[in-house]
């Protein structure tokens, strides 16, 4: 939602950011509206459906940024982790809580890394400037 707001609003994927943010509010907000769901629910159908609609949004996103940066794989290998994760859990829901607790933890490893590794590139291509870094 940050980058939407920082975003100059006359370029096309803008909406791409504000899309991803607001799947993340709503899956929150279901989240917390319905505490009594099961597990498997919640993972089947607000975990699983958010990461593979996140990740769609940025495959889009890296195939758009491909002549505006270097690096732009990374987010959309990201983008396929993402795909990957949901789609396994929901093709192995039975799988127990120990399998899922791996999946997630190894999904956030890889999708993290890969998303830290690009803020760095992007970070040395636009020069850092101390200024521009809130207190």
């Amino acid at each position: 939602m940050v980058s939407t707001v920082r975003s100059d609003k006359r370029e096309r994927r803008w909406w791409l950011f504000l899309l991803q943010g607001l799947a993340g509010i709503i899956v929150g907000i279901m989240a917390f509206v319905w505490p009594g769901i099961t597990a498997l629910v919640l993972l089947l159908y607000i975990i699983a459906a958010w990461a593979i609609v996140t990740g769609i949004f940025e495959v889009v996103a890296a195939v758009q940024l491909r002549k505006e940066i270097e690096g732009e794989w990374l987010l959309g290998l990201s983008g396929i982790a993402s795909v990957v994760f949901g789609a396994l859990l929901a093709g192995f829901p039975g799988a127990g809580a120990l399998a899922v607790l791996w999946i997630i933890g190894a999904y956030s490893i890889l999708f993290g890394t890969l998303l830290l590794i690009l803020a760095f590139r992007l970070r040395q291509r636009n020069g850092h400037r101390s200024h521009d870094v809130p207190a």
